[in-house]
């Protein structure tokens, strides 16, 4: 009865809507306006149409391509600097009183092509209702207030959370939800008709890879999957977790690699997981401004996603912040069963896109001061709530990562030399980096300089260990949770933990910071700046500042320093550099190629009480920092939910040195190669590069 009412509600407002795109009820400057949205909503309902009689399953490529590009082609870079859902455009033509808001409208909106694709009726109808109720407010004597108009969009979101949030807790951990493991495990995926079926944006990116993939001799296949998920499986072995509790494991991926992850679905379900696939966040609600998590294609406009990534601004307040995790406690408990049997996320990420300068424009919402406090309370309040129904301490992890062809026309070499650094040798490995933990465990502090135009000078301060014979400080992270291997790493103690790091340039997410500076005392970041914004010859530190703070720190104005590590990976270094493609690797591959210092969360958060024993045995102590032991006394006050790499490469290093307590040092690396005796090996491939 209850999916009935629903298709009533539906049916009833797409008859309205149909009225809308012929009616002059509006004043004539807002009519193209009501006329463009509600053509998309009447083209998303043909994909309904489509998707409940069958058809959509049957489109040939051509077809597929063609409607894929009618659904996107708002907003792709061509069209955008005239399309509604750009905030700018809508300013200016709307008013900035309606513009914003009526922005966000028809954003929010354009999440209809998921919910048509998937059946997503209710999710439709929200949508629709909020349209038709603030298309009345403009059809009245006198022009709304923009109060009015908000007001409508904050009472939809907060009426219907209890809907898109609790969808988007079901999606994480319910394998019952199977839309996209149909497509992958179903589907002839020579034809790659396959890949208009996920409604998700797909470019010639997302072909070009399908169709390397399925170029690959199914021997290759099954190597890139047995690294994938028995990486995931050795992680809980590493973690001395007991994955017979365990039932489900998420797969996030990106769209174009589901010949590899149809291997990996067989493997996982060999070891007894059943697969879930949750795809990335659709709507503000559930979005994270600092990216994203699930399977995803590539963005049809990364400014587009830029300019509304704060668009929860709409309605963040402190009842709403209060409604969310209310509903999230109500949803979790709801799938108490399917979050307890979860094991947590098997993630494949790509490189090889060319860089992104966001531009950042005012006309964008944005959060005020008090909202970022809300936004960051919401997220301590929320972490507790998933870690009562899915414990730190009992999941795992892994992430693996492959170049996508944008990379250039060295793309299937490279590819094949990813496979390589993402198989090497694991006993080698790990007795040369024991070797490093050896002097390591010796030591007081660490000191990394950089060389030439590279500022970093950082004194980074280690844990005490009272039994050298039984405890160590640094762990020995080979081929397991994050893969490639090659790296030993450590939580610092922040008190002592001081200098300058500076890098460059790195890719973290979808954006590449240039020259990127940030200053720790006592191991908190009290200053950070990039070179990303320059006008007339003039950086703005300002607006580097903020781009760090959203794409780095996700909204804080400070963090500690979580993790400090020295990445032994010299053969994914030398492939970098042989190919010229060291800007363009992701911080999973670059984190291994240097050292590299993490802001936010230790690598232990939620599981510190957990021992952690490295392979000689001995375990691991620095678990904890001064901050994440807080949560002895305030659970609200040790975790960030943010851990963020940022590494310098070793053409950028001059010099990691371990520090004794009587003053005295021992040089690891200096002028960017190793020097510890026995790590020849390391020194290889940058001597045949």
């Amino acid at each position: 009865m209850e999916q009935d009412l629903i298709r009533e509600r539906y049916d009833l407002s797409m008859a309205r809507i149909q009225e809308i795109l012929t009616e002059e009820t509006v004043p004539e400057n807002y009519r193209d306006y009501f006329r463009k949205v509600t053509e998309f909503i009447i083209q998303c309902g043909e994909v309904l149409k489509a998707k409940e009689d069958g058809s959509l399953d049957q489109m040939t490529l051509e077809e597929g391509r063609t409607l894929n590009h009618k659904l996107y082609v708002d907003v792709l870079p061509e069209n955008y600097e005239t399309s509604y859902t750009n905030p700018a455009y809508a300013v200016k033509t709307l008013g900035e009183e309606y513009g914003k808001l009526l922005s966000y409208l028809y954003a929010e909106i354009r999440g209809d092509i998921i919910y048509a694709f998937e059946g997503r009726v209710l999710d439709l109808v929200i949508g629709n209702e909020a349209l038709i109720e603030i298309y009345n407010l403009f059809e009245g004597e006198t022009l709304p207030a923009a109060k009015e108009i908000k007001d409508v969009l904050y009472w939809s979101a907060s009426d219907y959370c209890d809907v898109t949030l609790t969808y988007r807790v079901q999606e994480g951990v319910d394998p019952k939800l199977d839309f996209a493991k149909k497509i992958i495990m179903e589907s002839d995926l020579s034809d790659l008709s396959y890949l208009y079926r996920f409604g998700a944006y797909i470019s010639p990116e997302e072909e070009k890879t399908a169709a390397f993939l399925n170029s690959l001799p199914e021997e290759e296949i099954r190597k890139m999957a047995d690294t994938y998920t028995d990486g995931y499986i050795r992680g809980f072995e590493v973690m001395g977790r007991d994955l017979s509790k365990k039932k489900t494991v998420s797969v996030r991926y990106p769209i174009g690699f589901e010949r590899m992850v149809r291997q990996a679905v067989k493997n996982f379900e060999s070891a007894g997981l059943s697969v879930i696939f949750c795809r990335s966040a659709v709507g503000s609600i559930n979005r994270n401004p600092a990216g994203h998590s699930g399977y995803a294609s590539s963005s049809p406009n990364r400014q587009y996603d830029y300019d509304h990534r704060y668009d929860s601004a709409v309605y963040m307040d402190k009842a709403f912040r209060d409604r969310k995790i209310g509903v999230l406690k109500t949803a979790y408990e709801q799938y108490k069963e399917d979050a307890v049997a979860y094991a947590g996320p098997a993630v494949i990420e790509t490189f090889g896109e060319p860089g992104f300068d966001p531009v950042n424009k005012p006309e964008a919402w944005a959060f005020t001061e008090k909202q970022q406090n809300l936004y960051l309370e919401y997220r301590n309040l929320s972490m507790p709530v998933v870690n009562e129904y899915i414990p730190g301490d009992e999941t795992s992890f892994t992430i693996i990562a492959f170049p996508v062809p944008a990379i250039g026309e060295l793309f299937p070499e490279i590819f094949k030399e990813t496979i390589r650094i993402n198989t090497l040798d694991y006993e080698l490995y790990r007795d040369m980096q024991q070797k490093i933990i050896d002097v390591l465990d010796t030591a007081e502090y660490v000191e990394i300089t950089g060389k030439g135009e590279n500022q970093t000078n950082m004194q980074v301060q280690l844990a005490a260990i009272s039994n050298p014979e039984k405890q160590t400080k640094f762990e020995n992270c080979v081929a397991d949770v994050n893969i490639p291997l090659g790296e030993v790493f450590t939580s610092p103690k922040l008190a002592g933990t001081n200098g300058i790091l500076n890098v460059g340039t790195v890719y973290i997410g979808d954006i590449q910071y240039r020259n990127l500076r940030m200053e720790f005392k006592d191991g908190r970041v009290v200053s950070a700046v990039c070179d990303n914004f320059v006008e007339n010859g003039v950086i703005d530190q300002e607006a580097g500042h903020r781009l760090i703070v959203q794409g780095i720190m996700n909204g804080h104005e400070t963090l500690p320093l979580g993790e400090f590590a020295i990445g032994t990976n010299t053969t994914a270094y030398a492939m970098a550099e042989k190919f010229g493609i060291l800007n363009r690797l992701p911080i999973l591959i670059v984190e291994k190629m240097g050292p590299h210092f993490a802001v936010g969360d230790t690598c232990y958060s939620w599981s510190e009480d957990s021992p952690m024993y490295n392979p000689d045995g001995k375990e691991m102590i620095a678990r904890d920092n001064e901050v994440s032991i807080l949560r002895k006394e305030d659970v609200s006050k040790a975790y960030f939910g943010v851990h963020t790499d940022i590494t310098i490469p070793y053409k950028e290093l001059e010099r990691i040195s371990a520090v004794h307590t009587d003053g005295t040092k021992t040089d690891i690396i200096l002028d960017g190669r190793f020097v510890l005796a026995g790590l020849d090996e390391l020194n290889r491939p940058l001597d045949e590069k």
